[in-house]
């Protein structure tokens, strides 16, 4: 289990603000389209949070580990054995690993992940952990 060239939790937070901005656009418009009331006060609710949780899980498995904010970045979602996720590894790692712990845990595994990913050396958090998942640095043009 060779991990090259883990992401920092300072890119990953990017990736991520990126990815919520881009979604909330995009979904705010298409509800625009639809209902024509210009409003976000559907992401407080479960809507947004299934929608957000399907998005990164299902997307990597067919983006090669990608999600658009860590496109951007230029990291994504690796197996441990160098090879691109499959959807049992997004599963553990989004549903199980970070949604549900998280609310099981109200809140306090997100802030211990924060805290894995600074200090770790391998910069995985319990999520990467339980989905056997790393974040990557991608070189240009891979």
């Amino acid at each position: 289990m060779d991990i090259n060239k883990p992401a920092g939790f300072g890119i990953r937070l990017l990736a991520s603000i990126i990815d919520v901005f881009i979604l909330i656009l995009t979904s705010s418009f298409i509800f625009y389209i639809f209902s024509g009331k210009l409003s976000i006060d559907w992401t407080n609710g479960v809507a947004w949070q299934l929608m957000y949780t399907l998005y990164l899980t299902v997307i990597p498995v067919l983006w090669g580990g990608y999600v658009i904010g860590k496109r951007i970045c230029g990291i994504k979602v690796k197996r441990m054995d160098n090879q691109n996720v499959t959807l049992p590894n997004m599963i553990m790692r989004e549903i199980v690993g970070y949604y549900l712990i998280s609310l099981i845990t109200l809140g306090l595994s997100v802030v211990v992940s924060v805290f894995m990913i600074i200090f770790r050396e391998d910069k995985r958090g319990i999520h990467d952990i339980i989905g056997g998942t790393y974040i990557a640095t991608v070189k240009q043009g891979e």
